[in-house]
């Protein structure tokens, strides 16, 4: 249950970590040593042998929640020119056409979760290549024993939505080898100092007045966010905000990339989560004698994700949605992406956003990191 927000959460690190008494804030930072954990994870277990049978027609990546991020981290620093398709599959079926000439990854952190394991399942049925990625000594590694396929090995952070680095990693190893990415060890290196770079911003002991993580999550409490990505790196951090906003703290929002956004949920704009609007416009805030009982109790909220590489056309429909709605009263925010390769851009954005939602659990008197309605729903489903 939600103690009410109370900015006062966030105004020293010793305030901060009492209202976080799982550590999520400790898993966050952990990224950094994630990927260099996960590079010699992957290297031992022996990656760049990928590349013997050749490229594959496809590479369908299965998982769900931060593990089917991971497969939405790799479709977008592969990008859209990428020689194959890559698609994530978040379910308990492949699609009709996967077949013998396809690479199936298998990705879990637990390495116990049934519709991966399902899937994984059907691609060996199918005769597909296979790598698995996930926890030594679970289900998802007996099923790579069972069926010869590659297995790298992941130590949690604590959470699996936290472990999101050390899965990500191996699939972006699996690509360059299969040379579908360009992911030279520098770039995996200047992605971890970034990462190390946004904790420090981002650090407990850091006032909200300077800690970006900290003024965003209090800008947002009590609205609802509507977070639009401004590109495929954009969008796919953009969703992996909304996720944890949702999983840290428990808290509603809604995802949308740019520009199919432009063509429906900008209507949103002339709605009731306008703050005091209604589909006929926002009304005069000098109008005393204004029935104020339909005013919403809570207001949209726009959180645009900014790529440093938008295309031309993309970036004039960011500046003009962020004008329509400061123009009707919706607050705006923008986090933009820091570096030049995609996964430097994609990490610097979704670093930040795990600060903002760990934070606003805090604020709200959340813990982040305990999941009792997707245990409970376990339990009801078993």
């Amino acid at each position: 249950m939600s103690a009410g927000l109370d900015p006062a959460r966030l105004e020293d690190a010793e305030a901060a970590e009492a209202a976080d008494p799982g550590g999520m804030l400790r898993q966050v930072a952990s990224s950094a040593a994630q990927v260099r954990e996960a590079q010699r994870a992957a290297a031992e277990a022996g990656v760049g042998t990928l590349a013997e049978d050749g490229r594959p027609r496809a590479v369908v990546v299965a998982g769900m929640g931060a593990s089917g991020i991971a497969g939405d981290v790799l479709a977008a620093v592969c990008g859209a020119g990428c020689a194959v398709p890559v698609l994530t599959v978040r379910g308990h079926r492949l699609p009709g056409w996967v077949g013998a000439a396809d690479l199936v990854i298998a990705v879990s952190s637990s390495g116990s979760t049934e519709e991966t394991l399902d899937v994984a399942a059907e691609a060996a049925r199918r005769g597909c290549r296979l790598m698995f990625v996930g926890a030594a000594g679970s289900p998802l590694a007996d099923l790579a024993a069972q069926t010869r396929g590659m297995f790298v090995p992941v130590r949690s952070a604590g959470q699996p939505r936290s472990t999101l680095w050390g899965l990500a990693v191996p699939l972006l190893l699996a690509a360059r080898t299969l040379r579908l990415a360009d992911v030279p060890d520098a770039v995996l290196e200047s992605t971890a100092a970034r990462l190390e770079e946004v904790a420090h911003r981002c650090r407990p002991s850091s006032e909200p007045f300077v800690n970006p993580a900290k003024r965003i999550a209090l800008d947002l409490a009590g609205d609802v966010p509507l977070v639009w990505g401004s590109s495929d790196v954009a969008g796919a951090a953009a969703y992996r905000l909304c996720a944890q906003l949702n999983t840290n703290a428990k808290y509603p929002a809604v995802f949308g990339a740019l520009p199919e956004a432009l063509h429906d949920q900008v209507m949103a704009f002339d709605g009731f989560f306008t703050r005091g609007g209604s589909s006929s416009g926002p009304p005069d805030p000098d109008d005393f004698f204004r029935d104020r009982t339909e005013d919403p109790e809570h207001g949209l909220h726009l959180v645009m994700l900014r790529d440093v590489e938008e295309h031309p056309r993309v970036r004039g429909r960011c500046e003009a949605s962020a004008m329509m709605a400061r123009d009707r009263g919706v607050a705006v925010t923008e986090i933009r992406a820091e570096g030049e390769h995609p996964l430097e851009r994609i990490a610097t954005l979704i670093a930040l956003a795990d600060y903002v939602t760990v934070y606003l659990a805090i604020a709200l008197g959340v813990d982040p990191t305990p999941v009792p309605a997707i245990e409970e729903l376990k339990a009801r489903i078993t």
